[in-house]
């Protein structure tokens, strides 16, 4: 595809070449779900556009969105790239400091409050002077509401154009390691994104089965922005469906029967524990291993997770464990690991039918560039990648070589053939009492494929060794009280420790696991809106009983 062509045109022509073409499902409540077309979903994005040009901002000016994900999230950034404005999206989850820390580094000049559950708790962030325009699925307020604008306004008409290096959006980083970072993104960057991922997914499922997607993941971060919304936008041959809420979570699945699904490493386990819950792992290892009866067995389970129809399975965000990607390939489910990040759009590696290997991310996407440093830190450099950090022109300059590639701060190994492998990543690393340095997140990939573990945290800086703190599946935690099911528990992470030391190297070796006494959620601050989790907080919290647990007895200790 010609570089010229950026995000923007691909829109208008999909408008023009099939307006009546459904593209954005919404539910609504009560079972009801409201279809927009690409008629519609154009035609309301430019009546917004309009108004939001009648309010005399100027050229660049940042809007922001908080929104869980919508249609009107879509809609509201193409008015936004058409009035001549740069995104800003919040996550939905994000605390009242957060939200008012973004409004204010990017100084945006309005606000797009949508579908939210703790608005109420939010609101004390965004400044009182701040214009806000609420959407229809927003918490009820006084706001001037989108429904009202549109109805209103005329649509901006021609084909408004944006150029190449102007600044599409401003993407927050999900804070692991601290404050956010503004991500600087190009429409060039985004639509080189859109076209790889769109290329990519249709290339996977050839030209007969149709793109359909629940889109659930924070629209706020890149992964779900590049590989759903950027390339539904530049393809415009998916149907993108939305979910309503946590507890429909299936209802949703099943109403999308989506063909293509992307997850994060957390959803792939807990749908994996949700079948161990109704079954358990040793019987329905053994159906899978009866011929004809083991298809059927695998069908079923795959069906009763919504994702029969699935062609095209992906994980990403974070490492998954090979044996996890392994289990649902016996199901029959093409379960492929990428990798990626906000710096590059998301766009970077990916698994393919011929390039893959549980344990490896996959091979560069078109166009992109890798290389293994002398410290062993993957440098990238992709069509999608960022214009540097919004206000840090030394962060932005530290953080790339004198060549122009992107230093990730993760650890890998190169395999002849392409294939990555992320081994660690450089900022994790500590150090133990010993002198040696620990990797852990090929540990916690481990500890993490085991049925009783839900997530799990490996630390012990400046100790003799390492130790490691455990989630308990969900299905678990309700049981503890039951001293029969918390002694099989305690043997059962007693052997998980004796046999993840068995693959690891002796000063690797965990000394303890210990379970957390609740678990890790966005809510508490222990994982970020993206569910990875947040290693200085969680470290923080346990700091007070850290040499208890080691001058205690035992492999297994309980917080």
């Amino acid at each position: 595809m010609p570089d010229s062509k950026l995000i923007l045109d691909y829109v208008y022509d999909h408008a023009d070449a099939h307006p009546d073409q459904v593209f954005l499902s919404q539910p609504v409540g009560g079972g009801k779900v409201t279809d927009y077309t690409w008629a519609q979903t154009v035609d309301q994005a430019r009546r917004m556009a309009a108004h939001l040009q009648s309010r005399g901002l100027e050229r660049g000016a940042r809007v922001a969105i908080l929104s869980k994900n919508c249609a009107h999230f879509f809609m509201a950034e193409l008015a936004i790239w058409m009035a001549g404005y740069t995104t800003v999206a919040i996550f939905p989850t994000e605390v009242a400091e957060t939200v008012h820390f973004v409004l204010e580094h990017s100084g945006a000049s309005l606000l797009f409050v949508g579908k939210l559950d703790t608005w109420e708790a939010q609101k004390p962030g965004v400044p009182a002077s701040l214009p806000r325009i609420a959407f229809p699925l927003a918490p009820q307020t006084d706001y001037d509401t989108w429904d009202a604008i549109v109805a209103r306004t005329g649509p901006l008409g021609g084909r408004p154009q944006r150029g190449a290096n102007e600044l599409a959006m401003l993407i927050y980083t999900s804070g692991s390691t601290g404050q956010p970072k503004g991500a600087m993104v190009s429409f060039g960057a985004i639509t080189r994104a859109g076209e790889g991922f769109s290329n990519y997914t249709r290339e996977r499922l050839g030209r007969e089965t149709e793109i359909r997607l629940l889109s659930y993941l924070p629209l706020a971060h890149s992964f779900e922005r590049s590989c759903v919304e950027a390339s539904t936008l530049v393809g415009g041959d998916a149907h993108v469906f939305f979910a309503e809420a946590l507890d429909t979570f299936l209802t949703d699945l099943q109403r999308a029967r989506p063909t293509v699904f992307i997850s994060v490493p957390r959803l792939w386990l807990k749908f994996q524990q949700g079948v161990f819950a109704k079954m358990a792992p040793e019987k329905l290892d053994r159906l899978l291993g009866i011929p004809i009866l083991g298809r059927i067995v695998a069908k079923k389970v795959l069906k009763g997770l919504g994702l029969d129809q699935v062609r095209n399975a992906a994980s990403g965000s974070a490492p998954i464990p090979p044996d996890l990607i392994a289990w649902y390939r016996r199901l029959g489910l093409k379960l492929y690991e990428g990798y990626g990040m906000t710096e590059d759009n998301s766009f970077s590696h990916g698994s393919n039918e011929k390039f893959n290997e549980p344990g490896y991310v996959g091979v560069a996407m078109p166009g992109v560039q890798v290389r293994i440093s002398d410290e062993g830190e993957i440098l990238i450099k992709s069509p999608g990648q960022f214009s540097g950090y919004y206000k840090q022109p030394e962060l932005t300059a530290a953080s790339f070589t004198e060549d122009g590639f992107f230093r990730t701060g993760d650890l890998g190994e190169l395999r002849a053939d392409g294939l990555l492998k992320i081994t660690g990543r450089a900022k994790e690393l500590f150090k133990t009492a010993k002198g040696k340095y620990v990797a852990p997140a090929p540990i916690e990939n481990l500890l993490n494929a085991h049925p009783m573990v839900e997530l799990s945290l490996v630390s012990g800086v400046g100790q003799p060794s390492a130790y490691a703190m455990v989630v308990l599946a969900e299905s678990l935690r309700p049981q503890m009280g039951d001293p029969n099911v918390r002694a099989r528990v305690q043997d059962e992470l007693g052997q998980l420790l004796q046999d993840v030391n068995q693959q690891v190297p002796e000063y690797e070796h965990l000394r303890m696991i210990v379970v957390a006494r609740e678990p890790w959620s966005i809510e508490n601050g222990c994982l970020t809106p993206t569910m990875k989790i947040k290693r200085g907080r969680i470290e923080a919290a346990v700091a007070a009983q850290v040499e208890v647990w080691y001058t205690g007895r035992g492999p297994v200790h309980w917080a």
